[in-house]
């Protein structure tokens, strides 16, 4: 892919959250309660790649697409009376449609996906709005389907978290997330719908201010 096109990847992607995802409610009501926090976990990159950008279904200079089913996550970022947080930088991490993370601690066998990014990074718009394409997540030996996420920017109290795919069967066992309370549960479990290009979740996040302007 060269500079032409890796811009244009961008511009796509980063104009569609003007392009009607925005017109949407803010799903909470006046107060919403913070997104559930988890810890880093054992997978988050040993080294940035090259390719961190937003698309995680295409690695640049590559020509096959990742396998799996192909996921727009989206959402907002806000504090808890529902005002956007702009400048926020998204990270996001998940293992491959294989079960595996590029990861050198991980000791799954499976194949690795190279034509998948593995992890992404995004910045809020003046919205609050962050926009991923990636891969619906899926299980792996004794996880329950996951994606991480990691937030940190100006104003903000950073936040590791994670998102679970609402109804799913594996949910039950996952020790990590039956350990919340069923009303924090409800901050970080999101549907899965499909459409006609493949899935589409909204996760919008909660964030506490450290230091904002009435």
């Amino acid at each position: 892919m060269n500079a032409v096109d890796r811009r244009r990847r961008h511009f796509v992607l980063g104009s569609a959250l003007g392009a009607g995802a925005l017109l949407l409610p803010w799903r909470g009501a006046s107060a919403a309660a913070r997104t559930a926090a988890f810890t880093e976990g054992p997978f988050y990159p040993a080294e940035i790649p090259l390719d961190h950008d937003n698309d995680l279904v295409r690695v640049e200079g590559g020509t096959e697409s990742a396998i799996g089913d192909v996921a727009d996550v989206w959402g907002r970022v806000l504090d808890e009376r529902g005002r956007a947080f702009a400048g926020v930088r998204v990270e996001i991490w998940q293992c491959d449609a294989n079960g595996r993370y590029h990861h050198p601690r991980d000791s799954n066998e499976a194949p690795l996906d190279r034509a998948f990014q593995g992890y992404g990074a995004a910045t809020t718009n003046a919205d609050g709005a962050y926009r991923f394409r990636t891969i619906r997540p899926v299980a792996y030996p004794g996880r329950t389907p996951h994606i991480h996420f990691r937030l940190a920017g100006a104003g903000v109290q950073p936040l590791t978290t994670q998102l679970f795919v609402a109804d799913d069967p594996g949910n039950a066992a996952d020790g990590l997330y039956r350990s919340l309370e069923p009303a924090l549960r409800e901050t970080v479990t999101v549907p899965f719908v499909r459409e006609r290009a493949g899935y589409s979740a909204r996760f919008d996040l909660v964030l506490a201010a450290a230091v904002r302007p009435a």
